[in-house]
């Protein structure tokens, strides 16, 4: 018998961090287990509640373990895809399940996922939204990293003296931007040749999800990604012809495994990948790091944001984020 526990969990972070919807100094997050009392196998998972996708903790939590009776009486890791829809809650008991079956198998998930051996993958590290000299002296902290993404999303001249302030704190480094859903057609237009001038390589999410339509109607020259309005497979129909990317978050397709099909199909279809996270620990980063391997962009810096994180961490070097060691996950 598998059984099923849940619980929200805080860690603090390093500074305030912010996007155009708000800041944070904590990161909460729900941490599943689920145990085989047989066995005495443990599985693992972690996701992040999203009040963006109407998600909140204890709702995320009531959902997950509201599949505890089930999952006891043998709801398994398939059932599981049409048991919950996709996000936070769907996302920690896949996760968990993929754990589990790989103690119990003693294979890695990469092998029972037919995937080869994971290497380590450069990721991005997130600059969050600031004023301007803030954000270069930030820039200029970490201009060794090869990759910054720099959060807007205020109006277009703000937005153009803080990337100017950030390319001069670390003029070597690639430049990816998110405006996080901020910016209007009008600021999209005015930014583009900002963006092409300070050698930025990659826009996200500059238009509100409910509003994108218009980017099939503007010329983009350079790559944009879709990150708030792409969140499984069914979504790929609606991105054609307004992005050039997808942004693949765990806690929007609601695990690996659908995350892994999701690769699959924007890959098929033409897309450039892009695998992101929400600010939580080494154990929610794990599987994303698998579903990095080839992809375009990878931004998996959520421990690196944080002041504390779990007992097995990710290791983070000058190669990247590195594969989990077995006793984090998988």
């Amino acid at each position: 018998m598998i059984e099923l526990t849940a619980r929200p969990e805080e860690f603090r972070l390093k500074e305030v961090f912010t996007i155009s919807r708000g800041s944070r100094t904590v990161a909460t997050v729900v941490h599943v287990m689920l145990r085989d009392t047989e066995s005495g196998y443990v599985g693992h998972g972690e996701c992040v509640p999203y009040a963006r996708y109407g998600e909140t903790v204890e709702g995320v939590v009531e959902d997950i373990l509201s599949c505890r009776a089930e999952i006891a009486d043998g709801l398994d890791r398939e059932a599981l895809q049409s048991r919950l829809p996709a996000g936070a809650a769907r996302n920690a008991i896949d996760c968990a399940f993929w754990d589990l079956e790989a103690k119990t198998a003693v294979r890695p998930v990469y092998t029972l996922a037919g995937i080869e051996a994971p290497r380590p993958v450069v990721t991005a590290y997130t600059l969050s939204l600031a004023a301007p000299d803030a954000m270069r002296e930030a820039a200029g902290r970490n201009a060794f990293r090869p990759l910054l993404k720099i959060k807007l999303g205020g109006n277009s001249d703000e937005d153009v003296a803080r990337l100017e302030a950030v390319r001069a704190g670390a003029p070597d480094a690639t430049l990816i931007v998110d405006a996080n859903e901020g910016w209007s057609v009008a600021d999209y237009r005015a930014m583009a040749p900002e963006l092409l001038r300070l050698g930025v390589a990659m826009v996200e999410q500059p238009l509100p999800a409910g509003e994108d339509a218009a980017l099939a109607d503007i010329e983009r020259p350079l790559p944009v990604c879709a990150d708030e309005s792409c969140h499984d497979r069914a979504s790929l129909e609606g991105l054609k012809g307004r992005y050039d990317m997808v942004n693949i978050k765990l806690d929007k397709t609601g695990g690996l495994t659908e995350a892994l099909a999701l690769k699959a199909e924007a890959v098929a279809q033409g897309y450039g990948i892009m695998v992101g996270c929400m600010v939580g620990t080494s154990l929610a980063m794990a599987p994303a790091v698998l579903v990095a391997q080839g992809a375009t962009v990878a931004d998996l810096d959520g421990p690196l944001l944080l002041a504390e994180d779990r007992e097995t961490p990710l290791d983070y070097d000058s190669a990247g984020v590195h594969p989990p060691k077995t006793a984090l996950w998988g």
